[in-house]
């Protein structure tokens, strides 16, 4: 059956190349697109459903959806509080409420396990604008992802951090730094740890190799969940040892509990 359809295919896209350009395009409207969205379907990573345009990750009920926190417009928000008394932050946010079985930690799975990094680059985007939207953010010169220990990335085959990082600065329009700040110990998983625990896991974990590259920058540290926000301040502590910056948090989502 599959063979079948794969020669069918093969056929309509011979026809389709050997047709003038309107009627490519009615073909292409009226009989390929079809076919190939029925051997190849197109579906929403949210909520499973084909009814969604070509170049979405979403349906538009998924995209209404999205839990939105709006903390980029406010301050004293609940990220913030986070790290109230542990770090001097100029400001803190994240684009997600994320909950156990939610439509968000479908996508934050899709992207962050699954490798889609297309998806990965549309949810930085998202975070871009809506730090855009804020003057809280508008002095930013530099984003840096959270580093993933070097064996861990070559394992996954990319930081989730970056990715969301090169959304965010295409949308606003500063310069994306990895090499300064790295990981230089691989930690045990923080999933069942209680905020002393994960501070201690993570406390001497991070480095930063050039610190001249950051000096007297306003900078985004960018996350994909934050929780204890234990990892991002042992990582922002580092940062915070070079002279004259200030620091920024942004994560995709923010863990309810």
């Amino acid at each position: 059956m599959k063979l079948c359809s794969l020669e069918r295919l093969k056929n309509y896209i011979g026809i389709y190349f050997n047709l003038p350009g309107k009627e490519r395009l009615k073909f292409h409207s009226h009989i390929l697109s079809p076919v190939l969205h029925f051997l190849y379907p197109h579906i929403c990573i949210g909520c499973g459903s084909d009814i969604i345009e070509d170049n979405n990750f979403l349906c538009l009920d998924c995209i209404e959806n999205l839990p939105h926190t709006g903390f980029a417009m406010h301050a004293n928000n609940p990220v913030e509080k986070i790290f109230r008394g542990r770090l001097p932050l100029a400001s803190g946010t994240s684009e997600f409420y994320f909950s156990k079985d939610s439509l968000i930690q479908n996508v934050i799975h899709e992207f962050k396990y699954k490798g889609n990094l297309k998806l990965g680059k549309y949810l930085g985007r998202i975070m871009g604008s809506s730090l855009a939207a804020s003057d809280r953010f508008s002095q930013i010169d530099l984003v840096i992802p959270l580093p993933l220990f070097s064996k861990k990335e070559l394992k996954r085959g990319y930081n989730q951090a970056k990715i969301l990082c090169e959304g965010i600065a295409e949308v606003l329009k500063v310069p994306l730094e990895v090499q300064s700040v790295i990981r230089i110990y691989n930690t045990e998983t923080q999933t069942k740890k209680g905020r002393i625990e994960r501070w201690e896991n993570v406390e001497k974990s991070f480095s930063v190799l050039a610190p001249e590259m950051l000096e007297g920058k306003n900078i985004l540290l960018v996350d994909d969940v934050v929780t204890t926000g234990a990892t991002l301040e042992a990582c922002a502590a580092q940062i915070l040892k070079t002279k004259n910056v200030t620091l920024s948090i942004a994560t995709l989502a923010f863990a309810t509990h």
